[in-house]
């Protein structure tokens, strides 16, 4: 540890090396040193070596080494202030009349300028710090680590082993195979050597021919190639079975990291670029995992074992024939890492088609609507074009090396022949011998030359692996307590305790503190980019605070269990996001265990129900990708729902209404009124008169909060919030009733203070459906043949039965839409009602649903689509057509429903019971 006698004292040893003996000389008896920061930007924002240096007493500056050092000393009132902007860090020190003096530096010194600024707070506000801060300083600044070596790129593969430790037996058991069926396959070269000298040079010299020497050989020469072919099927199988194994435990590893990787990941990621490493790069390692790999154990065992043989048969010749070796090992060498560096390359670009289709196909509308096709065909042509050329010059190196390593093995061999012949000439080695000798270095060659032409694909499973544990190896930056604290019951008070946040550097959030009660509902209000957002992802723990902590009913949320305290949360975003697949799936994504009757209680509650009735399959109708089949408003009405259905005590709202028309918006506020009650609630609108019911506004300015109040209460304290409500006032037209300018603001009224049409009767329309458990009237039909409800001392009313579940429940969840739209009857069972009222309800549905079940198959035309297939139904033969695979759609109970390119569905119950012919004819197309 470096001291000094004049009482620096040892904050010193965190000092910056090239600095250190400069700072010592400006110290002053019994001044420390406590936070230090690099300002590489000058006045002219040019590049250089500067430092700022706080101490107990001072700032000190050098513009660089070796320059005039300036201070000044700190006194009471005097303020630093820190700002960045586009990549550049501003530190400015005022007192009570001016600015005093000015930095500025790049946000890789963001760091330390922050410590340095919080540390000259701190020493404002109380006594001095100790020189262990200066310790602290250099520990947030640098991580004190050199750069370490880059392993070999090969050296990923051998990381595997960790995925195929489960699966040590079976590969164990396909090594034993190998090395048995090489062996088995090295016999045959063997047995040409009695064969020649023993029968067929001694027949050929006018000796009878020994049949049973003949007998024995061929004999055993066949059951030599039964044997290794044996072998080699077991061998095969089992390697690549595990290998599928492998490969399979890999992506679904990758995808469940990703799934815990926190959002400040995926916000410098390309989707594309994740989808191509766990598609095609898991794809490529295990291919080479059950196919090259494989061959390269086997190549190297007929290698060793041909090798032994031949040093067995003749060392000489043997030596002759590894002749090329040295050559062949030096050219692998060579072109190794270019290859490995080329095939790097290639997988950047190949990432940059994948993002291209990314982003094109979920926005296929928006280039269409801007007649974009060509700007996008070219976007694509120009990454495939860069993809070509980095192929070719990865093909220009591997054309090169393949032919040379045949040609190096054609010279041994052409050696081998000549010195062989030398051998015979001079009676050293028998003709047959030598046959059996080349047989076996022609194997040698072949084995060598294939062992070389692995190294491609090494290369590509290398870069492969690397990819993949470049996310595998990504800590997250929202890591589990070691000890998480259980949720038993949330009240729902949320505190922030001089929360602050940055994005790398920057700064976003700084010394947040409020005080949410259970209840309450709070509206976040501010400039774009003044943190709401921000906010709302630290609430729900997408990120960590940096500074500060959030507490949940007095605990802080990072000693929770991520999954445990998210689940106490609902979201409704402003575009809300639908995974692909039915409706009741998507409302029922927080709660996949939930009921029907759960469902559908959230989509009423949500003002849902009505639209997905109007569905052709309701309840079970697909949502399209993204939910794409749907409008923005109803889209946003099933977010709701979602969110309604695992009945959250906190609730964060993010502009759920910003990006709808007035009608929709009505809806949602209709169904966010149901959302909010008795919970704690965040909401951010954009639309400033959305937000008069909330019990306190919280108003954000580039980070911080500059008021708090009801609507009343920051209206007449004129300042930000009243500034941002006169603009939208503007914007919206002075004599807009929804922004009064005169007096105390009108509350707008509630949307259930509508008045309920007189000709509806008790118990209908917006009060709820009438239901067989409160007493469904009974139902008839009128001369026309329509279907009546009739409740009592009202007309009847003309209804149409509707499935809510068509496909998964057909005599369950029925409802009686009446001639409005309206719910007027809900039937939970069928069989609730009186017969008379079965009958009726089942010939309505008959006569308006159809979806026949089909019983066998007679023909499909083609495994690929378009296909027309013959088909037994319960209705009797017919055809259908399938357009696209997509038709054929698998239901959650195992079902398959197969859309017809007419518009018909047809539906399997269980492909188990359908005959052999027809299971196989499916298997065949499936």
């Amino acid at each position: 540890m470096t001291s000094r006698k004049d009482g620096i004292g040892s904050g010193a040893r965190a000092l910056p090396d090239p600095w250190r003996d400069a700072i010592l000389s400006q110290m002053r008896a019994g001044e420390t040193p406590l936070a230090w920061m690099p300002v590489d930007l000058g006045p002219e924002l040019d590049f250089q070596e500067g430092l700022l240096l706080l101490t107990g007493q001072r700032l000190l500056s050098c513009a660089q080494s070796g320059a005039e050092w300036q201070s000044w000393p700190l006194s009471p009132g005097m303020e630093l202030r820190l700002k960045d902007h586009a990549g550049i860090g501003t530190l400015s020190l005022h007192n009570a009349a001016q600015r005093v003096a000015v930095w500025r530096h790049t946000l890789r010194s963001g760091n330390a300028a922050q410590t340095l600024a919080a540390r000259f707070e701190q020493l404002q506000r109380g006594p001095a710090l100790s020189s262990s801060s200066a310790e602290d300083n250099d520990s947030e600044l640098s991580s004190g680590t050199a750069p370490q070596p880059e392993p070999p790129g090969t050296w990923a593969l051998l990381r595997l082993w960790r995925f195929a430790r489960p699966y040590r037996l079976p590969l164990l058991a396909g090594f034993v195979l190998t090395l048995v069926s090489t062996a088995a396959s090295l016999v045959a070269p063997y047995l040409t050597m009695p064969l020649m000298d023993r029968v067929l040079i001694p027949f050929q010299n006018g000796n009878p021919l020994r049949w049973d020497l003949v007998h024995l050989y061929l004999g055993a020469l066949l059951a030599s190639a039964l044997l290794a072919w044996c072998l080699g099927w077991g061998r095969t199988y089992v390697l690549a079975r595990v290998s599928e194994r492998i490969g399979a435990d890999l992506r679904t590893a990758t995808y469940a990291h990703l799934q815990q990787l926190p959002l400040q990941y995926y916000g410098g990621k390309r989707t594309g670029d994740l989808m191509a490493r766990i598609g095609t790069e898991s794809d490529r390692i295990c291919l080479f995992l059950s196919l090259h790999l494989l061959d390269f154990a086997t190549d190297m065992l007929v290698l060793l074992m041909t090798a032994a043989i031949l040093f067995s048969i003749n060392p000489w010749l043997a030596l002759v024939t590894l002749l090329p070796l040295p050559l062949i090992i030096w050219l692998i060498h060579l072109v190794r890492d270019r290859l490995r560096h080329g095939f790097e390359k290639v997988d950047r670009v190949w990432a940059e088609l994948t993002n291209v289709l990314a982003d094109t196909i979920p926005g296929i509308r928006v280039v269409k609507a801007f007649a974009q096709e060509d700007r996008e065909i070219r976007r694509f042509r120009a990454a495939n074009d860069r993809n070509l050329a980095i192929n070719d010059r990865v093909n220009r190196i591997w054309a090169l090396f393949s032919p040379s390593v045949t040609l190096l093995t054609e010279a041994g061999l052409l050696v081998v022949w000549a010195f062989g012949i030398w051998l015979v000439a001079h009676d050293q080695i028998t003709v047959g011998v030598l046959t059996a000798f080349l047989t076996y270095i022609s194997r040698f060659y072949v084995r060598l030359d294939s062992m070389s032409r692995i190294v491609s694909h090494t290369q590509k499973a290398a870069v492969g692996a690397k990819r993949i544990f470049d996310i595998l190896d990504h800590v997250s930056t929202v890591p589990e307590p070691p000890r998480p604290v259980p949720i038993e019951q949330v009240k729902g008070r949320i505190q922030l305790r001089r929360v602050g946040f940055r994005y790398g550097n920057r700064k976003v959030l700084r010394d947040l503190d409020l005080d949410i009660a259970p209840g309450e509902l709070i509206g976040l209000v501010g400039h774009s980019g003044s943190g709401k957002s921000t906010l709302i992802n630290l609430i729900c723990r997408f990120y960590d605070v940096s500074q500060g902590a959030i507490l949940l009913d007095g605990v802080d949320i990072r000693r929770h269990a991520v999954a445990d305290y998210r689940r106490h949360i609902g979201l409704v975003l402003q575009e809300p996001f639908l995974f692909f697949g039915t409706i009741a799936e998507n409302i029922a994504y927080g709660r996949p265990d939930a009921g029907r009757r759960e469902i559908i209680a959230a989509a009423r509650a949500a003002h849902a129900h009505e639209f997905i009735l109007r569905l052709p399959q309701a309840y079970d109708s697909l949502v399209g990708e993204r939910g794409q089949a749907l409008s923005g408003g109803e889209r946003q009405r099933i977010s709701i729902a979602r969110a309604l259905l695992i009945d959250p005590p906190i609730l964060i709202l993010d502009e759920a209404t910003a990006s709808v028309d007035t009608a929709t918006e009505k809806e949602i506020q209709k169904a966010l009124d149901n959302l909010v009650k008795g919970r704690t609630t965040l909401c951010i609108a954009h639309r400033l008169s959305t937000l008069r019911q909330a019990d306190r506004l919280v108003v954000l300015e580039h980070g911080d909060i500059v008021e708090t109040g009801t609507h009343e209460q920051l209206l007449a304290r004129r300042g930000a919030y009243h500034a941002l409500y006169l603009a939208q006032a503007q914007d919206a037209g002075a004599c807009s009733p929804a922004f009064p300018m005169t007096g105390a603001p009108q509350p707008s009224p509630r949307p259930d203070a509508e008045a309920t049409p007189a000709s509806s009767p008790a118990g209908y329309d917006h009060h709820g459906p009438l239901s067989a458990a409160a007493g469904l009237p009974p139902l008839a039909r009128d001369a026309h043949g329509q279907l009546l409800l009739h409740p009592p001392g009202w007309p009847p009313l003309i209804v149409v039965p509707v499935r809510a579940f068509p496909l998964s429940a057909t005599e369950e969840n029925i409802s009686l839409v009446g001639p409005d739209g309206g719910e007027a009857g809900w039937v939970e069972r069928l069989s609730d009602l009186p017969p008379a009222s079965q009958t009726l309800i089942r010939e309505e549905l008959a006569g308006r649903a159809c979806t026949p079940v089909i019983e066998r198959i007679i023909r499909i035309s083609s495994r690929a689509t378009p296909s027309h297939w013959q088909v037994g139904t319960d209705r009797g033969p017919t055809r259908l057509t399938l357009k696209a695979e997509e038709d054929i759609r698998r239901l959650p109970d195992g079902a398959l429903l197969i859309a017809d390119a007419h518009g018909l569905s047809f539906l399997i119950p269980q492909v188990s019971r359908l005959d052999k012919t027809s299971r196989r004819l499916l298997d065949h197309f499936l």
